[in-house]
C-alpha cells in the first residue's frame, strides 16, 4: 500500500488549558498548544469555526487574507488538523485505489512514480491493489467506502467481468482496459505505436521481421500486433509472430532462436521494452552485430531503453505522465461529482495517448542494400 504521511490525530486524552484572550498574539503555552482546538484557532484569527474549516478543507472560495490569518493562528497554537474528522465533514476518504496487474518490472514503477507525485501535490493517498491476471476481483467490492475513487488497469481482463466486479457507485478512471460505458477510459494508441515500429523497421531494410508478442488475451497486446501485422503488409515484409509474456526471458528465447539460426529473421520487434532487451542481449552474446545484422526495437521506452548498450529504439509513452494523468482525471472526476458546478468538460471523454517512436542505435532508418 502506498500512502503518503498523514498528520496524527489531535490528542484527546486531556482537556485544553483555556485558551488566550481574543486576538492575543502572543505565544500559547505549551500545554495549550498541545490541545488547541479548531475554536481556539476561530478565536485567535478571529474568524467563525466555519471558516477555520473551509481553509483546512482546501476548498475555494477563501479569500487570501482569511486564509493567512487562520494558518498563521493554528501555527501559533500548534494546531493540527484531525485527518478523520476532516474525512468525515468532507464526506471523503481522502484515499484512491490503484488497481494494477503487476507490479514486476521498470514499467509498473514509472506508472506508481507518476501515481504518487500527482496524488502527493493533492494529498491523496493510494491504496494498491495487484490482480495477478484476475485473481483477486472480489476484493474490489471491499474497495467501498475505503477509497473516494478508483484508477483500473486490467488489460487482461473482459470488460463485462469486470464490470460485474466494480463497487457500485464508486467512481472510476479505466486505463488500458476495454472501454467501460459510463467512465473515463485512458487507453495507448497501440496500433500506431507498433505499426511506427515496423513501418521504421522496413524502411532500414528490414525483410523478415520478428514481432515478439504479449501474452493471448492482454488487450496492449492484441492491439500492438494487429499494428504490427497491418504495417508490415503495407510495406510488403514478413511478419512472424512469436508469443511472449512481457518478460525478459521470452525476448532471450527468441534472441537465441536469431542468433543460432533456426528462427530466420533481420529484424525484432518486440511489444515491450523488457522483451526487446532479453533479445538485444542474447544477441550481442552470440556476437550478432545490432544493427547491422538484425535490428531491434521495442515499445513503452522505459528508462533502461537508453542505458542499454546499444541504446534500445522504442515506441515511447510518458509512463509517468500517464499515471499522473490518471489521477489528475478521477481526482477532477471526484470534484465534478460533488459539485455540480465544477464545469471540468476533460471528465467527460476518453482520452487516447498517441506515443511516438524514439530512434536509438538498434535500428536505422537507411537501407542496408
Amino acid at each position: 500500500m502506498l500512502q503518503p504521511a498523514m498528520s496524527p490525530a489531535r490528542p484527546t486524552s486531556a482537556p485544553a488549558a483555556a485558551p488566550a484572550a481574543h486576538g492575543d498574539s502572543t505565544a500559547a503555552p505549551a500545554a495549550q498548544r498541545a490541545h488547541a482546538t479548531i475554536h481556539d484557532v476561530a478565536r485567535v484569527a478571529g474568524v467563525s469555526v466555519a471558516s477555520v474549516s473551509r481553509v483546512f478543507n482546501g476548498r475555494d472560495h477563501v479569500r487570501a487574507e482569511m486564509r493567512t490569518r487562520v494558518e498563521e493562528a493554528a501555527a501559533q497554537l500548534g494546531y493540527v488538523p484531525h485527518a478523520g474528522a476532516r474525512s468525515l465533514s468532507m464526506a471523503r476518504t481522502g484515499a484512491i485505489g490503484v488497481v494494477l496487474p503487476d507490479l514486476h518490472g521498470e514499467f509498473f514503477s514509472e506508472l506508481l512514480r507518476g501515481m504518487d507525485r500527482e496524488a502527493s501535490t493533492r494529498r491523496l493517498g493510494l491504496l494498491l491493489t495487484v490482480l495477478h491476471d484476475g485473481r483477486g476481483l472480489d476484493t474490489l467490492t471491499a474497495l467501498r467506502g475505503q477509497v473516494d475513487g478508483l484508477v483500473v488497469m486490467a488489460p487482461e481482463l473482459d470488460p463485462d467481468v469486470l464490470a460485474r466486479h466494480m463497487p457500485r457507485g464508486l467512481t472510476a478512471v479505466f486505463l488500458a482496459c476495454a472501454p467501460q460505458v459510463g467512465s473515463l477510459n485512458l487507453r495507448i494508441d497501440n496500433r500506431a505505436g507498433a505499426a511506427a515500429a515496423v513501418t521504421h523497421l522496413a524502411a532500414g531494410g528490414a525483410k523478415r521481421i520478428v514481432h515478439i508478442s504479449g501474452p493471448a488475451g492482454n488487450l496492449d497486446a492484441q492491439e500492438r500486433r494487429a499494428g504490427a501485422e497491418a504495417a508490415a503488409a503495407e510495406a510488403g515484409v514478413a511478419l512472424s509472430v512469436i508469443e511472449g509474456d512481457f518478460l525478459e526471458a521470452s525476448g532471450t528465447k527468441v534472441g537465441e532462436r536469431v542468433a543460432a539460426g533456426t528462427l530466420a529473421a533481420d529484424a525484432i520487434f518486440a511489444a515491450n521494452d523488457m522483451m526487446a532487451i532479453g533479445a538485444l542481449m542474447a544477441l550481442k552474446r552470440h556476437g550478432i552485430a545490432v544493427p547491422e545484422q538484425v535490428a531491434v526495437a521495442g515499445f513503452d521506452d522505459i528508462p533502461l531503453a537508453r542505458l542499454v548498450s546499444p541504446a534500445l529504439t522504442s515506441v515511447a509513452i510518458d509512463i509517468a505522465a500517464m499515471g499522473a494523468r490518471a489521477v489528475a482525471q478521477l481526482a477532477a472526476r471526484i470534484a465534478g461529482a460533488r459539485e455540480e458546478s465544477s464545469g471540468d468538460a476533460s471528465t467527460g471523454a476518453d482520452e487516447v495517448i498517441v506515443p511516438h517512436l524514439m530512434v536509438r542505435e538498434t535500428t536505422r532508418e537507411t537501407d542496408r542494400g
